[in-house]
């Protein structure tokens, strides 16, 4: 096997959606069982990959993700569900803040050990958060911001602390600004990161106009909820060697497929609504070991 982790961050809002109603959301976002938190099932993400390779009329598509008629051959490439990392959420404090948590952190870890990558950056003892309090990177001497934190409803108190590691290795794997990302990145607690997850995510309303009266159609309104912009999400890919009879790609030949789409033009679109500019998102690799 051949292994990677690829970066998605959202330059425009994302709706990868359930295809089914809950509560007063006619068009949730897709998110995890346990957690609750928004994320893209692999099934999307790997959808997305071999549309963009048709685009480019690439001739290993069917060797690569697998033949779309009949059963002659499995595919050679195994995508992770795209999993939530940061989330913007607006601040009173700022015009919006990276918040992510100690459960999100330690499962990048996590990733990242199962990948043979080095996360050691990660272990920084983050879990001893109340409710009441934020972890905030700590400035350069006399340029501290103690004090109070908003983020949505919520008021914290801030603790500076080293993050300089985890701002580093994420705005390299990311390629998000590091001055953006000190000044940005909050860490709340588990429970707080799942209730702003669940309720900061922004629901539109929709409706169709009638072409002749130009009035709103009666009934044609519906809710549908979005990742927004900004949102960094990341999946895995593991290659191996290719199934196709008589071929000789190796997992390496198949990797290097894969991520050869985003060298010149590195973005992904992925979810619904692409013809309104949604799902773009950026798109950066980090290659693992064996």
């Amino acid at each position: 096997m051949k292994q990677a982790i690829l970066s998605l961050f959202t330059e425009t809002s994302l709706h990868a959606g359930t295809g089914q109603m809950t509560g007063v959301i006619d068009l949730p976002i897709q998110r995890e069982a346990h957690t609750d938190w928004p994320c893209v099932y692999g099934s999307a993400v790997k959808g997305a990959m071999r549309v963009l390779a048709d685009s480019k009329n690439q001739e290993w598509v069917d060797e690569v993700f697998g033949p779309e008629e009949g059963n002659t051959h499995a595919g050679s490439v195994a995508i992770s569900d795209a999993r939530l990392l940061l989330l913007p959420v607006r601040s009173l404090t700022g015009h919006f803040k990276w918040v992510t948590c100690p459960a999100l952190l330690e499962r990048l870890r996590r990733d990242y050990r199962r990948l043979g990558l080095d996360g050691s950056f990660l272990n920084k003892g983050l879990a001893q958060l109340d409710d009441a309090h934020a972890f905030v990177s700590k400035q350069e001497e006399g340029k501290q911001k103690e004090g109070d934190l908003f983020l949505e409803e919520f008021r914290f108190q801030t603790i500076p602390i080293d993050l300089q590691d985890i701002i580093n290795n994420i705005s390299q794997f990311a390629d998000i600004d590091e001055n953006a990302l000190k000044e940005q990145l909050v860490i709340v607690n588990n429970e707080i990161f799942s209730h702003l997850a669940r309720y900061a995510t922004p629901v539109n309303a929709h409706i169709a106009i009638d072409n002749t009266t130009k009035t709103t159609k009666p009934g044609a309104l519906w809710y549908e909820e979005t990742l927004p912009a900004d949102s960094l999400l990341y999946t895995t890919v593991v290659a191996f060697k290719s199934r196709k009879t008589d071929s000789e790609k190796e997992a390496n030949d198949i990797l290097q497929d894969i991520l050869g789409l985003f060298s010149e033009h590195p973005y992904l679109q992925i979810g619904g609504n692409e013809t309104v500019g949604m799902g773009w998102c950026k798109v950066k690799s980090l290659r693992g070991g064996e």
